[in-house]
């Protein structure tokens, strides 16, 4: 729920307001409001969140690129910020900054509280993202991912994957990140 008291914030304001916040917000239309408007996400959403943390931790060890979570911001306009369930970014560690200011993916992780913004609204600011080149939105409750790549003369093509033996490559980082990973011991169906 948005708070309207609060007046209309940049992107920089927005940060700096947080700073003294107790939980985690977003930032849209200048206004800010609860990254979660349920109480926490679920066991399955948390494993897939993990799992990706420790995947590509693994994976980008020792290159110029870091998995981040959602404590990490993402400007996606001036009056809007996002923070993904995970983000790859490939800039230079700031100990100051509170946001990804290299961000080349962003994993998130569908909720039912959620997804209908995660499909109708942050996909597209992810898509307007000048250094984004993958965006991977994951079912949470079956082996169901839709991975956006931007391509150089071809704009954004999706593909879907469903099947432990597929993987989530992102090219230019030489990554490999198999479906089998990504689910590894999450209750698919339980929900």
């Amino acid at each position: 729920m948005a708070h309207p008291h609060r007046r209309d914030m940049t992107a920089d304001e927005f940060l700096l307001w947080c700073l003294d916040q107790q939980e985690r917000y977003e930032l849209v239309d200048g206004v800010p409001v609860p990254l979660r408007a349920m109480a926490g996400a679920s066991n399955a959403h948390d494993r897939i969140v993990v799992n990706l943390i420790i995947a590509l931790g693994t994976q980008l060890r020792g290159t110029r690129c870091r998995p981040t979570t959602a404590d990490t911001a993402l400007r996606t306009a001036i009056k809007r910020v996002r923070r993904p369930d995970v983000t790859i970014d490939c800039a230079p560690v700031d100990a100051k900054s509170y946001e990804s200011r290299s961000p080349l993916a962003v994993f998130e992780v569908l909720s039912p509280s959620t997804r209908k913004t995660d499909l109708l609204v942050k996909l597209g600011e992810y898509q307007r993202h000048p250094t984004l080149e993958k965006i991977v939105l994951i079912s949470p409750d079956q082996m169901d991912i839709a991975v956006y790549t931007r391509g150089a003369d071809t704009g954004w093509q999706v593909a879907q994957l469903g099947s432990a033996t597929e993987t989530v490559t992102i090219e230019s980082l030489a990554l490999e990140l198999s479906v089998a990973a990504i689910y590894e011991d999450v209750p698919l169906g339980e929900q």
